[in-house]
């Protein structure tokens, strides 16, 4: 992938927007609305237009924007996106694998590097790990040719009825719920038998081959992504 950039704020945060829009487009990178961007970021309402306008209108655009209709990037705007999230995510795996940092505290930590590494430096973080396809998270690391892999799964908040699933991913926002995820068992790769429950009402779950059951919310349903398994 490109080579690492200055890291000054104003790169920063195009960044985090890229990433934003990213994340909250999907895999079907479908338009996404300034509110929810100023949700994600953070940030008012007016400042998202303006930086959005910016973006658009730049000498290499990297976004695709519309008042009232929304916004998608661009080919160059989906590739510094990825860009980014690849090096975040070798850095999230760096530090839980090999600086033994604890999982919930990575996030933070990789948000502050990822903007600054240079294209050796992380061809030199993926050589050591064995060039990993997921991180700590579960989340796929894009490939430094910029592709990120597709994989299928639904949020555990679909789920309607009984079934047994597999932990595909957690979100990463959050580190207090990823603390209390962790102390339950619920992890990447974890064995979830659901046995009653709705996104309205939360989850029964019985984790692994365990005896005991853990109640999961509606809101942290929303933040684990399962395969069906057993």
């Amino acid at each position: 992938m490109a080579a690492g950039r200055r890291g000054d704020v104003h790169s920063e945060s195009i960044d985090n927007y890229l990433k934003a829009v990213l994340s909250l487009g999907g895999p079907e990178e479908q338009r996404v609305t300034s509110t929810s961007l100023a949700e994600r970021l953070g940030v008012a309402p007016a400042s998202v237009t303006n930086m959005l306008q910016k973006l658009a209108a730049a000498e290499t655009p990297l976004v695709e924007y519309e008042r009232h209709k929304g916004v998608r990037l661009s080919a160059a705007g989906r590739r510094r996106a990825l860009e980014v999230v690849r090096h975040h995510r070798l850095i999230e795996t760096f530090l839980y694998e090999v600086l033994d940092y604890p999982i919930e505290e990575v996030h933070e930590e990789a948000e502050r590097l990822e903007h600054f590494i240079s294209e050796r430096f992380e061809e030199r973080i993926a050589a050591k790990l064995g060039h990993p396809k997921i991180d700590p998270h579960g989340h796929s690391i894009p490939t430094m040719e910029g592709e990120m892999p597709r994989r299928e799964s639904i949020v555990l908040a679909e789920v309607m009825g009984v079934g047994t699933y597999v932990v595909e991913s957690v979100s990463d926002r959050d580190a207090e719920r990823l603390r209390q995820l962790e102390a339950s068992g619920i992890t990447v790769g974890a064995r979830l038998e659901v046995r009653r429950g709705s996104a309205a009402e939360g989850y029964t779950v019985r984790v692994g081959r365990g005896l005991g059951d853990v109640e999961v919310s509606g809101e942290t349903a929303r933040e684990i992504r399962v395969v069906v398994g057993g």
